[in-house]
């Protein structure tokens, strides 16, 4: 054991592993926070903060994770290079570190232009995989990225990292994910999976390269709400691939509604179609996960519910996840490697 992470011993004593993410408000509203952390409790082992996703500007990760710390959860930190340069990642590490986090994805950050301010001045003053190597080396070597030493205690962070397996060229994603786990990613989780057969060909490399015993892969999966957010992933979202079956079942449940005009549709008529959507949705994503759970080296799940924090339970108790282990030896945060 490397750090006091929950996420970490949990994966360490070979449980498959759940977790899912929470975007925090467009505002300083704490309850939107603790709102999404009780939706959640009991029912994954982490949950990852993310630093404002689509380059949209929201309420800090750093102090999101603190309040679902404060509750009793186990946050993950997400922090990207879009936005700061080393030194301020650095001090951020730190700080999140002294407010008794205890685990941290490392991203690149979306690019500004996707977001609502555009002109805004990115920074990429390191990549992703060279922010992995500093954290990990703050931990493991007591040092700075400039190599002065660390005074007083080191900040001790379950490592993790993002992989795109379809992401082009296709066939170098391995490769890349390799370099990451050099640097020192402890656990990767992967962007979306639905289909299962491209993702057990990057998984066969993946075993080829030995990488899954070097590190925790967790698997990415989410539900579908609805045909058009099916075609959407397919047609517009790079490195996500939709087969045409999953887009046809999720057609194929709107059928008894199809033969009405769109202007015929009632309320009642559009809500129950919505909810069927969404059942088919979670049905799929369980389908997923038990599929994933039979391909050598996935250790576990990120559930990606997209602001549909009430999905995450019937997905995990459907996939036969539940109960979630409980983890009740405290372990030192200043532990150090065996």
């Amino acid at each position: 054991m490397k750090t006091a992470s929950r996420l970490e011993r949990v994966l360490d004593e070979g449980h498959f592993a759940v977790t899912t993410e929470c975007g925090p408000p467009r505002g300083s509203n704490a309850e939107v926070i603790r709102k999404k952390g009780e939706l959640l409790r009991g029912f994954v082992d982490a949950i990852n903060v993310t630093d404002n996703q689509t380059s949209v500007v929201r309420m800090a990760s750093i102090a999101a994770c603190v309040m679902l710390k404060e509750m009793g959860l186990e946050p993950i930190v997400q922090m990207v290079t879009r936005d700061r340069n080393r030194i301020s990642l650095q001090s951020d590490i730190l700080g999140a570190a002294g407010l008794g986090l205890n685990a941290i994805l490392c991203l690149s950050g979306d690019h500004q232009t996707f977001g609502d301010d555009p002109e805004a001045k990115n920074v990429f003053d390191i990549d992703s995989i060279q922010m992995v190597q500093m954290v990990s080396e703050m931990r493991d070597k007591h040092t700075f990225q400039c190599g002065d030493p660390i005074k007083g205690v080191e900040p001790r962070f379950f490592v993790g990292a993002a992989a795109a397996p379809f992401a082009g060229p296709v066939e170098y994603r391995p490769y890349r994910l390799a370099k990451k786990v050099q640097a020192g990613a402890n656990f990767i989780q992967t962007q979306l999976i639905y289909d299962i057969a491209a993702f057990k060909v990057f998984m066969e490399k993946v075993r080829q390269l030995g990488l899954h015993e070097k590190t925790f892969i967790l698997a990415g999966v989410g539900p579908l709400k609805s045909p058009a957010m099916a075609k959407y992933m397919k047609e517009s979202v790079p490195g996500i691939l939709v087969p045409d079956e999953l887009i046809r079942r999720m057609t194929d449940v709107g059928a008894p509604w199809a033969s009405k005009k769109k202007d015929e549709l009632t309320k009642e008529d559009k809500k129950a179609r919505g909810e069927a959507y969404k059942t088919e949705g979670i049905k799929i994503c369980i389908e997923l996960i038990q599929q994933l759970q039979e391909i050598e080296g996935v250790a576990g799940v990120h559930v990606m519910s997209i602001e549909w924090e009430e999905a995450i339970k019937p997905i995990a108790d459907g996939a036969g996840l539940l109960p979630r282990p409980v983890m009740t030896e405290k372990i030192s945060a200043n532990a150090t490697d065996s």
